[in-house]
């Protein structure tokens, strides 16, 4: 055992090495005479995908010092109160609190937490935002010396004047402007307690949102966490005696509602929506924050080409001003569009269409929002899961030759042979949109006409795990699946526009994945920033199955519900998709070279919920094959001008033929040849499947809806059925059927699951 004297003299030797190493950095390291890099923000500038300048933006000039007195006395008390009560007392320095952030920072944690008022004045204004050891100890010295050259007015006023509050704007000045309107004197009790929340970041304390820069950091999100904070922040001030009783009531009884984002110079259009795009890739794939790319200073190279985001807008208008009127119609009011364009093998995003532009108020951003169901856009995911897993009652891969019964009204079987029960305990019936007696469908028919039912027993007869997981290796985000209920195959998840496009883009490229990105290089400095490289090409699906996919998608538009696609003179596949209440349309489309998704709904601009799109466009109901197939085609036929038609790979039969329960017995006719194996695309079948008289051809379809006189609107449309998609039939025909749900039917009978009918 060491002696008492050997213990003693150890631990004076260590505390005196200590001091000595305290005194040789304080003496070390001195005040810088010049503020950082920080204080000093530029132009942050986006380039088209061509090296040409997109636009310069992002400016930090957005900040005005003002002194103490002009820094409501709230102000100054709500930042002492939540981050620092004994700042009129302290050395300018926390010694726990910087113990805490190194052992945070030697466990590999954050180093958040330790940091005074003074701490992080000089932070702000003299050294770098990095997380590093050295420059902690930097920090701890400098604040010791700022705390005996200015006094506690002088760092407070220093700290308020170079926070940043998000939004571009750094210090309380700009924030009073950005947020309120007004200048910083001009604030409330209430509203300084709000400002005070965004200090502690404004990514998740902005109740506006970040539009997805972080995936938690949604706008109810930051709207309950910024409640809360400011809430929180108002009792310390009371209990801090800050506030009177009747100060701390009048406060706290209404939340200081800030105003919406507004458009800086040069975001105007699309631009607003590209850069944000490439400023949320720029923050997900590196080790930059958002404060320092707002400060300024990057060139930040795109994926988009400048005449096919041109070509997108160009369409999406010409059709919103054919067939949207809201002057005319209440129910026009609040229709969006979103829509993205993806290259195949490759993930490069080249254009997108955002919204009407940051400039009409609109600052969420169409192409990448989340909470628009996708509908019947869904199917091909349940197909291909099919094909490449099989079912539970078959040996292998499902052909898509397999008949399942597409009579509405239907009870769903579990795998055991139960029938799935709502809570009641009664038994769930699927509904397709019209109650046309289908009979045993093949599944190509199936998706042709887009009929709920067999997918639905499809994708639980797959299983509806496989489905997800054939989904999520085409592309599609973990965060946008719904729950694995029977609807799941219907569409009930949520993923973006850039998603949709990018997981169809899968199918285009025989099975290939490449992550969707929007930006190529980016510099600081003359220097490159790493994680920029391309994402990295995978086969998420047997090359076969992807080509069957397609296969089966260049029958919807050339006889199903996706007609409306054939004006575009080329080889093409995409599926529409209609979800339940009408409260949303998409048609995802691709050709060998580009995948294009686009995105119709509307939306209450208060709350931000979906409302249905019954009535709109003065029709009964909206489906993916009529006006987003039309903007798909307008903008497909420019961004593909000039170039070569090659066509898909030509698919190989695949898997065996395994028809539902119940299905009579299979007797082979001339119809089950897959249409890639006969010259002929026109689909023949049995009685069962389809009507006996002639398919109609594309010179029958007469726009928007179909013809009236020949079976349109009136005979075939969506008076009977719907006409996703042109779909024209003589008067003598039975009616076609829809593309997707969305009607009462289906809202009405859709039981526990509530999700699409198609």
């Amino acid at each position: 055992m060491p002696s008492w004297k050997l213990v003693s003299g150890l631990c004076i030797g260590f505390l005196g090495s200590l001091v000595a190493v305290a005194g040789i950095g304080y003496a070390m390291v001195s005040v810088p005479n010049e503020e950082n890099a920080a204080a000093l923000s530029q132009n942050n500038v986006y380039f088209w995908a061509d090296g040409s300048q997109m636009v310069a933006a992002g400016s930090g000039t957005n900040r005005q010092n003002v002194t103490i007195e002009r820094i409501p006395k709230a102000m100054r008390d709500a930042v002492i109160s939540a981050e620092n009560k004994t700042f009129y007392e302290d050395s300018g320095v926390d010694p726990m609190g910087i113990a805490r952030a190194l052992a945070n920072m030697a466990r590999g944690g954050d180093t958040q937490g330790g940091s005074t008022i003074t701490q992080q004045f000089v932070k702000n204004t003299y050294l770098s935002q990095e997380q590093t050891l050295s420059r902690k100890f930097k920090e701890m010295f400098i604040s010791i010396k700022v705390g005996t050259k200015l006094n506690k007015d002088q760092i407070l006023q220093g700290y308020l004047n170079t926070s940043y509050y998000g939004r571009g704007a750094y210090g309380i000045q700009a924030a009073a402007q950005t947020y309120y309107g007004k200048d910083a004197d001009r604030l409330s009790d209430s509203q300084c307690a709000f400002l005070a929340a965004l200090l502690k970041g404004p990514t998740y304390y902005d109740p506006a949102g970040n539009d997805g820069i972080d995936p938690t950091a949604t706008k109810e999100a930051n709207r309950k966490r910024s409640e809360e904070r400011w809430g929180w922040i108002l009792e310390q001030m009371h209990n801090d005696d800050k506030l009177t009783d009747e100060q701390y009531q009048k406060a706290i009884s209404k939340y200081p509602e800030p105003q919406g984002r507004k458009a800086t110079k040069g975001m105007s259009g699309q631009i607003g929506y590209l850069a944000d795009t490439a400023k949320k890739y720029v923050l997900n794939h590196s080790n930059i924050s958002e404060k320092q790319f707002d400060q300024g200073g990057y060139q930040i190279k795109t994926t988009f080409e400048k005449d096919k985001v041109d070509a997108l807008t160009a369409a999406v208008k010409k059709v919103e001003k054919q067939h949207i009127d809201p002057k005319k119609r209440d129910l026009d009011k609040h229709v969006q569009f979103g829509a993205a364009s993806v290259k195949p093998r490759d993930g490069a995003i080249v254009a997108l269409y955002g919204g009407a532009g940051y400039e009409k108020g609109h600052f969420n951003n169409n192409a990448d929002t989340s909470g628009v169901p996708v509908g019947s856009t869904w199917k091909p995911f349940v197909l291909a899961a099919a094909m490449e897993h099989g079912t539970y009652r078959s040996d292998g891969p499902l052909s898509p030759l397999s008949k399942y019964n597409g009579n509405d009204h239907l009870k769903v079987r579990n795998n055991d042979g139960t029938y799935v029960l709502k809570k009641d305990n009664t038994p769930f019936f699927q509904e397709n949109e019209s109650d046309r007696p289908w009979g045993y469908i093949t599944l190509r028919k199936a998706m042709e006409q887009s009929v709920n039912t067999p997918f639905v027993q499809l994708g639980m007869d797959v299983g509806m795990k496989n489905v997800r997981d054939v989904a999520e290796k085409s592309g599609i985000l973990d965060a946008s699946f719904a729950t694995l209920d029977p609807s799941f195959a219907l569409g009930t998840s949520t993923p973006s526009a850039i998603r949709m496009a990018d997981a169809y883009a899968t199918f285009a490229a025989a099975g290939k994945q490449a992550a969707p990105y929007s930006v190529t290089s980016v510099k600081y400095e003359g220097q490159d920033v790493p994680g920029f490289d391309k994402p990295r090409v995978t086969q998420a699906m047997p090359e076969n199955v992807a080509n069957n996919v397609t296969d089966v998608l260049e029958n919807v538009i050339q006889n199903g519900t996706g007609k409306n696609a054939l004006s575009l003179g080329r080889t093409a596949a995409g599926k529409t998709g209609t979800t339940d209440e009408n409260k949303s349309a998409w048609f995802v489309g691709y050709t060998k070279q580009l995948s294009t998704s686009v995105a119709m709904f509307r939306e209450d601009p208060k709350s931000a919920k979906l409302l249905s799109m019954n009535g709109t466009a003065g029709v009964e109901s909206i489906h993916g094959g009529d006006i987003p197939t039309l903007v798909w085609t307008e903008y497909m036929k420019a961004a593909l001008k000039g170039e070569a038609d090659p066509g898909f790979p030509e698919p190989e039969k695949i898997g065996t033929v395994q028809d539902a329960l119940g299905a009579p017995t299979p007797k082979p006719t001339p119809s089950e040849t897959p249409p890639s194996e006969t010259p002929s695309e026109t689909p023949s079948a049995t009685p069962s499947e389809t009507p006996t008289s002639p398919s109609p051809t594309p010179s029958d379809t007469c726009g928007f809806f179909g013809c009236q006189e020949d079976g349109g609107q009136n005979n075939g449309g969506q008076n009977n059925g719907g006409t996703d998609g042109g779909i024209t039939t003589q008067p003598t025909e039975p009616t076609e059927t829809a593309d997707d749900g969305g009607t009462s039917r289906g809202n009405g009978n859709g039981g526990i699951f509530g999700g699409p009918n198609g």
